[in-house]
């Protein structure tokens, strides 16, 4: 009986971990993985459509509750910030990161160490926000027009919760299954559902322009509610950042970068088009969609329990097309909206290996799909019931994502164009930084749970990082070990491999005569008896693993052998492996012992700088990586 559970036990870690990706943790940031298959800039732009073109099913519903009558001067305005400055910040990300790594890696490389690593953790949490919630709010929406079709008995309309969970469920199950993202699917999702919407805002255009009196009654509650028009403006900015939704989209359009094809120049141009083109398309629909909503549908529809909460395109396509074609309509926006879901897990997916691992903040599952799958899954319901799923109410967390993610964008560029030189590129993209940053701190005093929602993620993200990354300390941390020419020659001249280990400091005569003097004194080791000196430099110890390259060199009439890596006693230790594999010999390696010291401090110093109390944390990786004492390389002590 036991035997079955064990074997059932395996084959559901086999199908968990099934396509566990073993990518070379040393391969850095900006390091690029050539895709599959590469497609035209347009058919891409479908892709991060999806995402992009899909907020149409609830922004201007959201735009509505948000401005009121004000709701298409603010989205104007909106549509201004859009061209004006995520567009242009975007643009200059592609350019710096043509690799589809965004803005996150731009400011890894331009703050490098644990500075950039930690800001990164902290993003990340914006980043988890905005696509968990994209998850969770489309699908939200998705039901909503789902449940509000006339042809959906009413037994199901307190259903929103249920429904939404299966269809988040459903999605979960589809990539458990092996789902891969198809550009042609969203090709087509996005060219239906395009141009539904251009059907229906026309519809609702020809019905306002037929109505005159509409505009009229429009007009007059404008000028009844605000003094002028210099305070419907201001009042439009002050509510603008609620409304930040119709930003969300331009994270994903450079990541998928890679998708584009042709060499590097080309795909930079074609990321470009495909930014510009999405956001042209997207700002008419805003407009448009903002201006006929708010004139045909009474307020009270778009509040909680309204028809055209979350829905006020569908609820026009219905009133004016008939419920047929305002089925189609909800069918096509349903599809999309989940289909954006898949994006958003697709995103998550590719998001986490590339950096968590690589920084040995997450444990080694992280690398499947399947596993983050069921974890992400299980986050989403939790924010669906949290939330109810009601798609308004969840606009704030998203809101705050979004921002966010802009935010460090605008952030990047304007460190990069500074850095470079571009004095008046820095002060543009440094103007946009500003009004990104106000819409961000606006968006937050307005509405708080998306900053708590945020912090949330960026608190779980950090604290199990840093746990995983504690945990990991003791593996050999080496993705590949060389040896230049002199360090191979001085390995093969040796008889017995007994390695001197020393901290290099002024590396002048005296130290490697005292350094030689202590090998006696501890270890009764003589200079003729072919001993090698071991050197290693931390040059950054916020790196959790890379390439080791041993340098041979002659000083003072010692042989050394030097290397740089992110943690010593790690290094050490592989390279004793690896010289027990090249050689069929046992490698000594002799320390003295450390200064004495809280061993707490010892530890916290091996885990933030790579130091530590070398000796023991060496024999530990060495225990762990070797099971088999009769062949473990031996570390001294003396």
């Amino acid at each position: 009986m036991d035997q079955r559970a064990a074997v059932r036990d395996g084959a559901l870690r086999a199908w968990l971990l099934k396509g566990l990706q073993r990518s070379a943790q040393g391969s850095g940031p900006h390091h690029e993985e050539s895709p599959g298959h590469q497609h035209s800039w347009w058919q891409v732009m479908c892709l991060t459509g999806v995402d992009y073109f899909s907020t149409l099913g609830y922004q201007p519903g959201i735009a509505a509750l948000a401005a009121g009558t004000l709701s298409p001067i603010a989205t104007v305005l909106l549509v201004a910030l859009t061209l004006f400055g995520a567009l242009p910040t975007y643009r200059a990300v592609a350019k710096e990161s043509p690799h589809g790594l965004g803005s996150l890696s731009m400011l890894e490389r331009l703050l490098p160490g644990w500075r950039g690593k930690l800001l990164v953790l902290f993003l990340l949490g914006f980043v988890a926000t905005a696509f968990i919630v994209t998850i969770t709010l489309s699908a939200a929406d998705a039901t909503a027009h789902l449940l509000h079709n006339p042809f959906v008995p009413e037994m199901f309309a307190g259903w929103q919760v249920p429904v939404t969970l299966a269809l988040i469920a459903a999605l979960g199950g589809v990539f458990l299954a092996g789902f891969s993202e198809a550009i042609s699917i969203a090709v087509v999702l996005v060219a239906v559902y395009l141009l539904l919407n251009a059907v229906v805002v026309a519809a609702a255009l020809r019905q306002v322009f037929a109505e005159p009196l509409l505009i009229s009654d429009w007009q007059a509650a404008l000028t009844s509610q605000h003094s002028s028009p210099i305070a419907m403006i201001a009042v439009s900015l002050y509510v603008m950042p609620k409304l930040a939704l119709g930003l969300s989209g331009f994270e994903t359009g450079v990541a998928v970068m890679p998708l584009v094809k042709g060499e590097l120049t080309s795909r930079i141009k074609g990321a470009r088009k495909l930014l510009t083109t999405a956001a042209l398309v997207m700002s008419v629909f805003l407009i448009t969609s903002s201006f006929a909503t708010t004139v045909l549908i009474p307020a009270e529809e778009f509040a909680e329990g309204g028809a055209a909460n979350g829905r006020a395109l569908a609820y026009l396509a219905h009133a004016y097309l008939g419920d047929w074609f305002g089925t189609a309509y909800d069918l096509s926006t349903i599809a999309i909206l989940w289909f954006a879901g898949a994006s958003a897990l697709a995103g998550l997916l590719n998001i986490v290996p590339r950096y968590l691992p690589r920084y040995g903040m997450a444990p080694d599952w992280s690398r499947a799909a399947r596993p983050m799958v069921l974890v992400f899954t299980a986050v989403s319901f939790l924010i669906t019931v949290f939330f109810g799923a009601e798609v308004e109410s969840q606009g704030g967390a998203y809101a705050t994502g979004v921002l966010a993610l802009i935010l460090s964008a605008a952030v990047a560029v304007t460190l990069s164009a500074w850095h470079g030189g571009r004095i008046r590129a820095a002060i543009s993209f440094g103007i946009i930084t500003l009004i990104f940053g106000y819409a961000t701190v606006a968006n937050i005093i307005e509405r708080p749970d998306g900053l708590v929602i945020a912090l949330l993620f960026v608190v779980a993200i950090v604290i199990t990082s840093l746990i995983s990354r504690a945990t990991r300390s003791t593996e050999l941390r080496v993705t590949n070990i060389t040896l230049d020419d002199l360090a191979r020659q001085y390995i093969n001249q040796c008889g017995d491999i007994r390695l001197i280990a020393n901290e290099p400091n002024a590396r002048d005569q005296k130290e490697y005569v005292d350094k030689a003097r202590e090998a006696w004194e501890l270890h009764r080791l003589r200079t003729g008896e072919g001993l090698l000196f071991l050197e290693v430099s931390v040059p950054d110890a916020s790196e959790f693993a890379g390439e080791l390259r041993v340098v041979g060199e002659e000083r003072h009439g010692f042989r050394v052998l030097r290397m740089e890596s992110s943690t010593v006693a790690n290094s050490i230790a592989a390279l004793l492996l690896y010289l027990r594999d090249q050689t069929d010999k046992t490698p000594h390696v002799y320390f003295h012992w450390a200064a004495e010291g809280n061993p707490i401090g010892a530890l916290l110093r091996y885990l933030v700088f790579g130091g530590g109390d070398i000796p023991p944390l060496t024999r530990e990786v060495l225990r762990q990586a070797e099971p088999d004492a009769g062949r473990r390389p031996v570390v001294h002590v003396g």
